[in-house]
């Protein structure tokens, strides 16, 4: 699953950690997410993408091989 968690941040000029305490989890958790590593919950995807004000499919779309 990809996602664009980074460009949104930086349009936000945030930080990894800035969106880590918003959201309620660690620095590491987005830095995996940033890289493909990590999938979020379906609650998690939700709170990131209302923090950015958008919706989920616009923060993470789906792969084929997904």
């Amino acid at each position: 699953m990809k996602n664009t968690i980074k460009i949104a941040r930086a349009f936000k000029n945030i930080t990894q950690e800035d969106l880590a305490k918003e959201i309620g989890v660690s620095r590491q958790t987005i830095n995996a997410m940033e890289a493909g590593k990590y999938v979020p919950s379906t609650v998690l995807a939700l709170k990131i993408a209302k923090y950015f004000g958008k919706k989920v499919e616009e923060i993470f779309k789906l792969e084929e091989n997904d």
